[in-house]
């Protein structure tokens, strides 16, 4: 495994490494506007939240790391700490990439890129409209990490007031990944688009303590079929199927026809592992721990 010395390497490759494998990151296309009026909007892959009461959203303006210079939004919101931060849509991603073009001081990015202004309700910069969720924010901290090209700025904004599309919202009152297809940062020119068969669901071990891997039978544990998405499933279950679901799947047709066609008890359980995989692949991990368990007899 390659191993890297920060201090080392050039900047440059620092970032690109990063940006590669702190991946996929959200984008904060952020409204600013300066003293003077003049309103600016770019984006930054250097953000997330990290708090809901109060409800606190960073991101971060880097240095440039070409020349050391500093950004326009990084000084507009030393100017007026205030900020709209509009969330990216696969809709509007060609259009939020322009937009991050680095035009001279002054120059409206929301006429350059195509986006349409409305007013926000609490604070002084606009708000995109094509974007699904915008907040209105107050920059409550600026922390600058360091004074070299390529260190962070990080900006500490607290949501004054939500505006969510209707329409990206589902019968339950949730955001629906789907719906609001949002976009995401990689390294290079790579984005992901977060919807569609990139969504998937895990169920989180909120409410109940799983059996975790180490209390999975060895002959689990050590599979050779199993992969270690499979042994994160398994040790998430609390309760493991009773003896009975166990001995009716082992008087079942498909139980039986497998053990005929098995030559040897080993090829049975690889087969048995087979199927488990299948299982859990398709989430179905009750069933999984049914055929694994049948393995046993």
């Amino acid at each position: 495994m390659l191993s890297i010395n920060p201090k080392e390497e050039k900047t440059a490759r620092i970032h690109s490494l990063l940006l590669g494998s702190v991946a996929p990151r959200p984008i904060a296309f952020a409204s600013t506007i300066d003293l003077d009026g003049n309103p600016n909007l770019s984006p930054f892959s250097f953000f997330n939240c990290f708090s809901a009461k109060p409800p606190i959203v960073v991101f971060s303006p880097a240095r440039r790391g070409r020349d050391n210079t500093t950004k326009h939004t990084f000084e507009n919101v030393k100017a007026v700490p205030e900020v709209v931060i509009n969330v990216v849509s696969y809709a509007m991603v060609q259009q939020m990439s322009l937009a991050s073009t680095e035009y001279p001081k002054g120059v409206d990015e929301f006429v350059k890129a195509g986006f349409t202004k409305l007013e926000s309700e609490l604070i002084k910069p606009f708000r995109v409209k094509e974007s699904p969720v915008q907040l209105e924010c107050k920059v409550n901290q600026i922390i600058e990490l360091g004074q070299e090209g390529g260190a962070g700025n990080l900006v500490i904004c607290e949501v004054l007031r939500m505006h969510i599309d209707e329409q990206v919202i589902d019968a339950e009152g949730r955001i629906n990944p789907h719906k609001i297809d949002l976009v995401a940062r990689m390294g290079a020119d790579y984005y992901c688009r977060a919807s569609g068969a990139s969504v998937f669901e895990i169920a989180k071990p909120l409410t109940s303590i799983g059996i975790g891997v180490d209390a999975l039978p060895a002959a689990v544990r050590n599979s050779t079929i199993l992969t270690g998405n499979n042994l994160g499933q398994l040790g998430n279950c609390e309760q493991l199927p009773s003896a009975a679901d166990v001995e009716a799947f082992v008087k079942s047709a498909s139980y039986v026809s497998l053990v005929l066609k098995s030559s040897s008890t080993a090829d049975r359980i690889l087969a048995l592992h087979a199927i488990a995989k299948q299982q859990l692949d398709a989430g179905d991990v009750r069933g999984a721990w049914v055929t694994l368990m049948s393995a046993q007899n």
